[in-house]
């Protein structure tokens, strides 16, 4: 259901209440001077936003509210010798530079606290509830899932946190999800976020913030959460989050940067006041069911385009007059046909990982289904951590194990196979089963095919090299 109001609304959201308690300046006509709580740098957004301040005389305003970790280009092996790509090593080396130069906190690469920026800023509590939050990289909406107003940005306004604590933004409309009732065996956060982008198509919620409710989502891990509100971006949402509870504060609780002692009490205090009031007016409003969602794969080349494990690929008829084109170009860059089942499909390369799925959570799940298994001889898996801690959690729960029983290897932390930015890239022509975030054309390297699933998904078909049901296993 679908509902609009008037501009008279009453401004009680939980978005309304981070992004109104950060406004500095509303220009007339003109956008919103936000406060920006926190700023996250990585190696491929920055270095022209640290250019920009060099050239104009300037220094970083409050260096010690910007973290900065390279990750995209970090190799996911030998991390200790140098990097071999001249582009990733000039990037990583440059960010390093720009961190001495400006003073700034840098999880250098090989360091315990390094990973995938969107990782590690909530799992070391750097990421916490009534925050805003950026980053020069979209899928900033992750840190959400604390209860905080986190978007991605671009270079220039990089350039403008780092000069003045500030941002200019038009402020976005708000929706709220509500995913009710319970989630069936074997669907798990993926298949929610999947399912939530074929239903309101990848332009969906473009010019909204979404915040997520419902008791599918309360009863969610945070690992759950870190993973629907990354995917956020995929529907043209501007951000996801989920408004703070005790799961939150269990999660956060005794974190590296998370307050302590007194302070920890206090915060949490404020934090439970962090909710959409009983009278919030949304500017749209939807509601799904978690009954209605079984285990998702994707077909085509945007994230939206997918469908349940057991169903077929669109057919023509199924598909919009003004979406044929696309839909056609899609199936045969993934040399498939319309009315096709993929059940049953070949799979050459299996990714688990990224900012997405790259949390213990996840490698707990891969785990469980592949223990007792064998890899499939003609798959090639890349398991790889989101960050150090996670790497460190698998081996002390002795996960590492069981995936080494199975025929696989846990590699080190950085985005990987997510896009073609490192060693880590799909050859033309083969299909990957990746828990990534993205499947464009050329996403995990030039010519491959991408289908994006869950963990569960990636773990059967990794068992069996072709894409499989994963309640098959459970």
């Amino acid at each position: 259901m679908g509902q609009s109001c008037s501009t008279e609304k009453n401004m009680n959201t939980l978005f309304d209440k981070i992004w109104d308690s950060h406004v500095v300046q509303i220009v007339k006509d003109g956008p919103t001077q936000l406060y920006i709580d926190r700023l996250y740098c990585h190696e491929v957004t920055s270095p022209q936003a640290f250019d920009g301040l060099r050239q104009r005389g300037l220094k970083v305003f409050r260096p010690a509210q910007v973290y900065c970790m390279p990750d995209h280009n970090t190799p996911t092996h030998d991390q200790d010798k140098p990097v071999e790509d001249p582009v990733g090593r000039k990037q990583i080396e440059t960010l390093d530079k720009n961190c001495q130069e400006f003073g700034l906190t840098e999880f250098k690469m090989g360091t315990k606290e390094n990973g995938v920026i969107h990782v590690v800023g909530p799992e070391t509590g750097l990421s916490l509830p009534g925050m805003t939050i950026v980053c020069g990289d979209s899928h900033t909406s992750t840190h959400g899932a604390v209860g905080a107003v986190a978007f991605g940005i671009g270079t220039s306004e990089v350039e403008m946190v780092l000069a003045s604590q500030c941002i200019l933004q038009q402020k976005p409309k708000s929706m709220r999800i509500n995913i009710e009732g319970k989630l069936p065996k074997g669907v798990v956060a993926k298949d929610v976020a999947l399912y939530l982008m074929s239903q309101l198509t990848t332009s969906g919620a473009t010019g909204y913030f979404v915040e997520y409710a419902g008791q599918v989502v309360r009863d969610m891990s945070m690992e759950g959460r870190l993973t629907l509100c990354n995917l956020s971006i995929e529907m043209g949402a501007r951000g996801g989050f989920i408004a703070p509870d005790e799961t939150t504060f269990a999660y956060l609780k005794g974190k590296k940067y998370a307050p302590k002692g007194e302070a920890w009490d206090k915060a949490v205090a404020e934090w439970s006041k962090l909710k959409s009031g009983e009278d919030a007016v949304f500017d749209k409003e939807l509601t799904f069911h978690g009954e209605d969602i079984e285990p998702r794969i994707t077909y085509g080349t945007n994230p939206g385009m997918g469908i349940g494990i057991t169903g077929s690929v669109p057919t023509q008829d199924e598909i919009g007059e003004e979406g044929k084109a696309s839909f056609e170009k899609s199936l045969k860059y993934m040399g498939l046909e319309p009315g096709e089942k993929l059940l049953g499909h070949k799979v050459d390369y299996v990714f688990l990982g990224a900012c997405t799925n790259g949390r213990i959570e996840d490698f707990r799940a891969f785990a469980n289904i592949v223990k007792g298994h064998q890899k499939a001889a003609d798959v090639v898996a890349w398991l790889v951590p989101g960050s150090w801690t996670v790497k460190k959690q698998i081996e002390d729960e002795g996960l590492d194990k069981v995936l080494a029983e199975a025929g696989f290897e846990v590699r080190q932390p950085g985005c990987s196979a997510c896009l073609a930015m490192n060693d880590d890239k799909i050859p033309a022509g083969k299909y990957s089963v990746s828990t990534s975030n993205r499947n464009f054309e050329g996403r995990q390297g030039p010519g491959s095919r991408t289908f994006l699933a869950s963990p569960l998904v990636a773990a059967a078909a990794a068992i069996t090299g072709k894409v499989t049901d994963p309640r098959e296993f459970m």
